[in-house]
């Protein structure tokens, strides 16, 4: 299995060796980002690898490297493999006992599809294929098989509906999402209409996840119908996105009832109201209601707590607003709210700073900062990143 990388890199060159006609069935792009991360913390933490108290500030990096690659074998049938290939090291790496292992566990599926290069104790080299599917469609038939993402959440920040390869928000330099090891089958019925069905790969039934969506238009809404069985839960959710006057209006709800008694069942609501001014000023703005979700967690936890379609986000209750604006035709700013009542008063804000540098060129400035109230409101976390992109 660890030889793929090897193989790979074959398998992406190959076009050199076809004719023109054969190579105009290829499509390769990607990207190269280097991120630089800024963390700092109100206090000394306990650092269990070198039995000591650690600086209240880090300063790691991450060079990412992306290659995508389509090849279309006939008018119906499609390959796709997409090599996902990161760089870490500095102060994170160094902190964090068996980062590359934590590293490696955490982006695989079914599948063992990724490979730690380097192991060292401050640099980290890891790769891994998080797309790898062959695809057929014929006329309203579609099928898929293998690493892919199954999407089918519909609001920005939060998804219920997402009961395959849930992710985190706040983990934006992965905008691909994670990907699940599955087949999946679709069948279109006219517009805005279509039934599929996907199976995730599993050994034991209680991993399992075997659900269908059924998806139709009426009354100027898009609406979608889930049913099936997410590890030991039978999952019945729903979606809509339409419009309220001349604002959007989309959102999605999922309740997981539990086949074993000790274990609890799970409702996550989840909507938002989006518009645009004259001016280009987006707002967007919109509620959670996590059932799993505590009212008093520790707002740490946003960053390192299990996350799944049935428990999105630690809180119970959160709401969140968007602000984006074009200052100039290159340069973007935005800033996301997102607060949780209770007795922590829990507050996360997410400022945005983009500008183009050049075509294909980007760079973008992002913060996370945490607050709670404890004799006033405190921060135990800050985080800023500098990033630049280069696509091709």
């Amino acid at each position: 299995m660890k030889r793929w990388i090897l193989l790979f890199l074959v398998y992406l060159n190959t076009p050199l060796l076809f004719s023109q006609e054969e190579v105009s069935k290829w499509e390769i792009n990607g990207y190269l980002k280097q991120m630089q991360t800024f963390l700092f913390f109100n206090n000394s933490y306990f650092d269990l690898q070198q039995f000591k108290l650690v600086d209240t500030f880090l300063l790691d990096n991450l060079i990412h490297n992306r290659v995508n690659i389509k090849y279309y074998a006939s008018e119906n049938l499609t390959f796709k493999a997409d090599i996902r290939t990161r760089f870490f090291y500095g102060d994170l790496v160094r902190q964090t006992p068996r980062f590359g292992a934590q590293i490696d566990n955490a982006n695989n599926d079914y599948l063992d599809l990724s490979l730690v290069l380097l192991d060292g104790s401050s640099a980290v080299l890891h790769s891994m294929l998080d797309r790898l599917y062959v695809e057929y469609v014929s006329g309203e038939w579609e099928i898929r098989l293998g690493r892919q993402r199954i999407n089918w959440g519909i609001n920005t920040v939060w998804n219920p509906n997402d009961v395959f390869n849930a992710f985190a928000f706040t983990d934006f330099d992965y905008e691909e999402r994670p990907g699940s090891d599955a087949l999946r089958v679709r069948k279109y019925f006219g517009f805005a209409s279509s039934l599929e069905i996907a199976v995730k790969a599993f050994d034991r039934v209680e991993e399992a996840v075997i659900a269908g969506l059924w998806k139709f238009n009426t009354g100027k809404y898009d609406y979608q119908i889930l049913a099936g069985y997410v590890r030991e839960d039978l999952a019945l959710g729903a979606g809509w996105a339409g419009n309220l006057g001349n604002a959007g209006f989309k959102g999605e709800f999922t309740y997981f009832a539990p086949l074993k008694e000790e274990n609890n069942n799970a409702f996550a609501l989840t909507f938002a109201l989006d518009y645009q001014f004259q001016n280009s000023l987006y707002l967007n703005a919109g509620y959670l209601f996590n059932s799993q979700g505590q009212p008093d967690a520790n707002i740490v936890q946003l960053f390192n707590f299990e996350l799944s379609a049935r428990n999105l986000y630690p809180y119970r209750h959160a709401a969140f607003m968007a602000v984006t604006y074009p200052v100039s035709p290159l340069l973007n700013a935005g800033l996301t709210t997102i607060y949780s009542p209770g007795p922590s008063n829990a507050l996360f804000l997410n400022p945005v700073v983009a500008y183009s540098l050049k075509t294909n060129w980007d760079i973008d400035l992002t913060g996370q900062l945490s607050f709670f109230q404890n004799d006033g409101y405190t921060s135990p976390l800050q985080a800023l990143f500098l990033r630049t992109k280069w696509s091709f």
